[in-house]
């Protein structure tokens, strides 16, 4: 997505946000799903597949997919939480074809909150949900959670959560160097 078409939120934090996963998501604004409104969503789309030759001999394939949505919220609760992980679930349901190329489907669910509720912390942090589609023939699909206070700098997700590093704005996303002379300077290290 090119700089210029990065949707306006009205909303200095999403904004931010927003320009940072511009280069690998398509993002829109105000998006109801299933009754819910979320202010951000944003689809990244991964296809990996070996070639032979010409891409038209190609073999292993397998789609990855990963659906954002994010809302500004005041307080959260763990109920809160419980809600967007059955609305994950009744995506999954709706979302995904089962296919034999078909890896993975991530549901990431971003709350910007005003505070923290309480238990919302260790909720966050210890949530973990995977579920395999038809035995993992058919690949997976994960709900993932993730709050931020940003007037507090603070900040909890689940552990697979990796979109988590966008919604830190008060810190610099740290590019990963790759080279003969990158790789030998952390060895170092």
């Amino acid at each position: 997505m090119s700089p210029e078409a990065v949707p306006e939120y009205d909303d200095p934090f999403l904004d931010r946000v927003a320009r940072r996963l511009a280069t690998n998501y398509d993002l829109d604004r105000d998006v109801r799903v299933r009754g819910e409104r979320f202010d951000l969503h944003g689809e990244l789309s991964i296809r990996n597949q070996k070639q032979f030759l010409h891409p038209s001999i190609s073999f292993a394939r397998h789609d990855s997919t990963e659906h954002l949505l994010a809302r500004r919220v005041g307080t959260v609760r763990e109920a809160d939480l419980d809600g967007l992980v059955e609305l994950g679930h009744e995506l999954a349901d709706e979302w995904i074809v089962p296919a034999d190329e078909h890896f993975s489907t991530d549901f990431t669910f971003a709350l910007v909150a005003d505070a923290l509720g309480e238990g919302v912390r260790e909720y966050v942090s210890g949530f973990s949900d995977r579920t395999l589609l038809k035995f993992g023939y058919h690949g997976h699909y994960e709900i993932n959670l993730l709050v931020v206070v940003p007037s507090e700098e603070q900040l909890v997700a689940s552990e697979n959560a990796d979109v988590a590093a966008a919604f830190a704005t008060w810190d610099p996303i740290e590019r990963e160097k790759s080279g003969l002379l990158s790789r030998l300077a952390n060895r170092l290290r």
